[in-house]
């Protein structure tokens, strides 16, 4: 395998515009959760703490929040069809990519100093791509559904051929008797 063709791969995978998210950022991650046969979607807010391999097809972000008294850290792949969107709450100033030292601070010590920044148009990134893969989304659920339909449909014919076939055998075993 050429190296191309790893790159053309990686690059397909990769969505086509992505908030840019950065350490001291204050973040929304809207997180696809799968229970059983349902899909919703989970907001985890938090800071981000760390970003690795920003122009990669691995890049990711790792947010942290404090939840109940407990320090809770969670490792995003920004480009995961899992992650459907991450917003902007907040950005801080910060000087390093790695904010380590958030965990061992609580309170007054753990905040960062705000910086203006204009949040409509950070997290716009509504892009014709983005709206070329929503429609295929939608139409590939509508498929989904049809077929489930479809599903239902054969399976409703085949339980009433079952009952008709019951029936005949209880009439031909009433006649016996």
């Amino acid at each position: 395998m050429s190296f191309e063709l790893i790159k053309k791969v990686n690059e397909a995978q990769k969505k086509p515009s992505v908030v840019a998210a950065r350490s001291g950022d204050v973040v929304k991650v809207y997180q696809k959760i799968k229970e059983g046969s349902k899909e919703r979607i989970q907001i985890f807010e938090g800071t981000v703490i760390r970003t690795d391999r920003k122009n990669s097809h691995t890049s990711r972000i790792t947010v942290r929040k404090v939840a109940s008294g407990v320090g809770v850290e969670k490792s995003f792949l920004i480009h995961s069809p899992l992650v459907e969107k991450i917003e902007i709450v907040r950005r801080s100033k910060v000087r390093r990519n790695f904010l380590s030292f958030l965990r061992d601070r609580s309170g007054k010590g753990a905040r960062l100093k705000n910086q203006n920044f204009n949040r409509e148009a950070v997290n716009d990134v509504s892009d014709e791509a983005a709206e070329v893969a929503e429609a295929e989304e939608a139409r590939i659920k509508e498929e989904k559904h049809l077929e489930a339909e479809a599903k239902a449909a054969e399976k409703a014919a085949a339980e009433a051929e079952l009952l008709a076939k019951q029936a005949e055998v209880e009439a031909r075993h009433a006649e016996q008797q």
